[in-house]
């Protein structure tokens, strides 16, 4: 059980830190580019994990959750990092993170029970997230509270796909860990490629060098984090592994309070903390 945790903090530190890295480039690259990069890499490294391992395609049921992970990541992902461009990071990632609740919802489905724990850890994400979501500032004008509440509902859509990523990892990996990495990242390219001829978003200033290595890296590191989840989930249960994995934005509050030197008003910083705290307590 050890093991399982240390793999499942792995991932969330690696998470956090990719968010931090994706999101802040996300202000100045154009959002499906950042995406197109991110699920690109993936692909391109599980290609060969997948033809090295040797393992049969998955069951129908793995192989689907897989697939469907892949597109709930996607979405996950491009709210995310479009609140995190455009809001306080500080805020925005424990709001995300309050998604974990949906494995513990489908725990109760299932016949699981509710812990008063875990009840005590829903309020707590709820008065958190309604907290953050406030800005106590009378100086800030009207656009800027709008854009800060808009974030908000950005990252509580993402917790809401973050969270079913979590249910659907959980069944993809009884397929094996390298088709979950390589049918999710079919799932998402896939998703980026559709998007983006459906939508032809004006023609934007092509990203630098730098910016398209940066976001590469960030892409090599969203893919690790997910691997070393797929390897928590094989050998843990569904609700250990995910309050530590879903513990990322500890990674990127911290990077945007040292990077940034982002400030939170004290309620704001209350709603953060109490988001935290409910993460960690509804899969206690």
């Amino acid at each position: 059980m050890f093991d399982t945790v240390l793999l499942a903090l792995a991932a969330s530190l690696c998470w956090g830190t990719a968010d931090f890295t994706a999101g802040l480039k996300a202000r100045t690259v154009p959002l499906p580019t950042v995406l197109a990069l991110a699920q690109g890499v993936g692909l391109a490294l599980a290609i060969p994990l997948v033809a090295l391992g040797g393992r049969p395609f998955p069951p129908a049921g793995p192989a689907l959750a897989s697939l469907g992970a892949g597109v709930a990541v996607l979405v996950g992902l491009a709210c995310f990092y479009r609140a995190l461009a455009s809001g306080t990071m500080s805020v925005v990632a424990p709001v995300a993170a309050t998604g974990v609740a949906i494995p513990v919802i489908a725990g109760l489905a299932s016949g699981n029970r509710l812990a008063a724990l875990q009840l005590l850890g829903m309020l707590a994400a709820v008065l958190g997230v309604v907290l953050s979501a406030r800005h106590p500032d009378p100086a800030r004008t009207a656009a800027g509270r709008r854009l800060h509440r808009d974030s908000i509902g950005l990252a509580v859509v993402a917790a809401v796909a973050f969270g079913c990523y979590f249910l659907l990892a959980h069944i993809g990996t009884r397929g094996g860990v390298a088709w979950l990495l390589l049918l999710s990242n079919v799932a998402g390219v896939l998703g980026v490629v559709a998007v983006g001829a459906l939508r032809r978003a004006p023609r934007a200033a092509r990203p630098g060098a730098g910016d398209l290595w940066i976001l590469a890296l960030a892409g090599l590191i969203e893919f690790a984090a997910t691997g070393l989840y797929g390897l928590a989930n094989r050998h843990g249960q569904l609700s250990v592994v995910a309050v530590a994995g879903s513990l990322y934005p500890v990674a990127t509050v911290l990077l945007a309070r040292a990077v940034l030197h982002e400030r939170l008003a004290r309620s704001q910083a209350v709603g953060v903390s109490l988001a935290l705290v409910g993460v960690a307590l509804i899969s206690a």
